[in-house]
């Protein structure tokens, strides 16, 4: 016990540490220069990041140049090969009628596939149009197959398409095709005065099946909404571009 206490008065009795006093303009010098490191630093990283930044745009951008260029020479090397081999251009026996679908972006291709495809009015993504199919026509099907897809739609499709997404194309105005007066009025003179006049023209193609189908908008097909989150997974589900066959009634009836 008397060690105990005698320790604890040891303690009590051992001085106490002065804490040296710093004069108060000196506290303000201190105070001032940490602020203008903290400052100095901060305009440094941000300096960096801004040549980061830089560095990162030119290369996405020579990145994005060189994609381009690659695509557009497969797009000639592709069009030369069309030429080469004429037996890619056979039309099909027993087909007179394709549904084309635009399902790619078209972003850095050349300037041949961009006309085509405005020729095909698909400017839109995810967009159908109804096509005859002869030599000329499945040439362009052919050089614009990686950006879309298209096969042969029965009598089921054509109807289902033309009465549900159907609408026709007056002076630069979509018109829904709820009224058989429209069609008779741009398209009586051609023997077509009600919507089953229009379907049976479309699905069978015959003398006027371009005027036909000019006068029909473009088809705006339905996308499902997680299409924009998951744009890979979507297009995985839809299926690859290029030729279907008959396959195109089930993308159709997917997308209608």
């Amino acid at each position: 016990m008397r060690r105990g206490l005698t320790g604890g008065k040891m303690a009590e009795e051992e001085p106490r540490k002065k804490i040296p006093l710093v004069p108060e303009n000196l506290l303000k010098k201190r105070k001032a220069y940490q602020a203008l490191k903290a400052t100095q630093a901060k305009q440094a990283l941000l300096e960096k990041r801004k040549q980061r930044k830089g560095k990162d745009l030119r290369f996405k951008r020579l990145e994005s140049f060189l994609i381009d260029s690659q695509r557009q020479q497969r797009d000639k090397a592709r069009i030369r090969r069309l030429e080469e081999k004429p037996h890619a251009l056979e039309v099909p026996d027993g087909h007179s009628l394709a549904f084309a679908v635009r399902i790619q972006r078209i972003k850095g291709v050349s300037f041949l596939v961009k006309k085509t495809i405005a020729r095909l009015r698909l400017k839109k993504i995810f967009s159908g149009v109804f096509v005859k199919v002869t030599p000329v026509t499945l040439k362009m099907l052919r050089m614009v197959e990686p950006y879309v897809t298209w096969g042969f739609p029965n009598l089921k499709s054509v109807r289902e398409l033309i009465l549900k997404r159907g609408q026709a194309k007056v002076k630069n105005k979509t018109i829904p095709l709820t009224d058989n007066t429209v069609i008779e009025e741009h398209l009586g003179k051609f023997g077509v005065i009600c919507l089953e006049d229009l379907i049976h023209e479309i699905a069978f193609p015959g003398k006027y099946f371009q005027v036909v189908s000019q006068f029909l908008h473009p088809f705006g097909l339905s996308v499902a909404r997680h299409a924009t989150k998951n744009r890979v997974g979507f297009l995985k589900e839809m299926g690859s571009p290029g030729y279907r066959g008959e396959r195109i009634n089930q993308l159709i009836r997917q997308l209608n």
